[in-house]
């Protein structure tokens, strides 16, 4: 049994697309105490990085785990978007992301100015010059061109990743925390920057996997990078309102490091 932040069956399922990895079915759903609760189906392997967590990556990312991101990176960008997927919310924000847009850049701009508007003054005093860095971002967004859209995961970590014994990626779950129809850009940059957000070669690991997308699923390292910055702007304040989490100062340092915010 697990629990949905959303109580939405995620939006891709392995025989309508042919998937080279299992995704969550959702069996039945029933309501306790106020908490919506799935029940879905057991899905096989092993998380990709066993005791994520405890003990940091290599500062060389092994074959295996790039190579496992790859295949899945690819597999979620052949789900094409869907009207179901368009009436998501993203956590934190109240409506459907895609609610009066057309295009996924104009939607996450909008977005990222409403994420804003909740706690901007707490993000502010970590962020020099912060106010100018959101203008930038947004307008930065609208000025991209449009791109076919796919079904994206958004919180791709080890855990969320599981492999077989050959370390062949078998099933990916727990969908819901920024689960979308978008540029399956989106997708790599997000998880390029939070593979690993704490290890001691973070900042390396990014720099490492957003290269490794660029190169070998033909984006543009310029917009990964745009992505990266928006995805912080607008999941800043969902662990604290007051900025004293991990994922704040993680946030907040990346957009400190960012040339389209600095």
């Amino acid at each position: 049994m697990t629990r949905s932040s959303q109580g939405i069956e995620p939006p891709s399922d392995p025989e309508r697309f042919t998937l080279p990895f299992a995704t969550p079915q959702v069996l039945a759903t029933e309501e306790r105490d106020g908490v919506l609760v799935t029940y879905e189906r057991e899905l096989p392997g092993a998380p990709l990085r066993g005791g994520a967590g405890n003990k940091p990556p290599a500062r060389d990312l092994p074959a295996h785990e790039t190579d496992a991101l790859l295949t899945v990176l690819r597999g979620l960008a052949s789900v094409p978007g869907s009207p179901a997927m368009r009436r998501l919310t993203v956590q934190g924000d109240d409506r459907p992301l895609w609610d009066g847009h057309i295009r996924f850049p104009d939607a996450l701009a909008a977005l990222v100015e409403r994420a804003a508007r909740r706690h901007g003054d707490v993000l502010a005093a970590a962020v020099p010059g912060w106010t100018a860095g959101v203008e930038r971002v947004t307008e930065a967004l609208r000025a991209l061109p449009d791109t076919p859209v796919t079904a994206v995961h958004g919180d791709l970590v080890p855990p969320n990743v599981h492999v077989d014994d050959a370390g062949v990626p078998v099933a990916v779950l727990d969908f819901g925390f920024f689960t979308t129809v978008a540029d399956p850009a989106f997708e790599a940059a997000v998880t390029a920057a939070i593979w690993d957000m704490y290890g001691p070669d973070a900042e390396h690991h990014t720099a490492e996997l957003t290269s490794l997308f660029a190169e070998a699923l033909g984006y543009d390292a310029k917009v990964l990078a745009l992505y990266q910055a928006a995805y912080a702007l607008t999941t800043y304040d969902l662990f604290s309102r007051d900025g004293s989490d991990g994922h704040f100062h993680w946030c907040a340092a990346l957009l400190n490091r960012h040339t389209v915010t600095d």
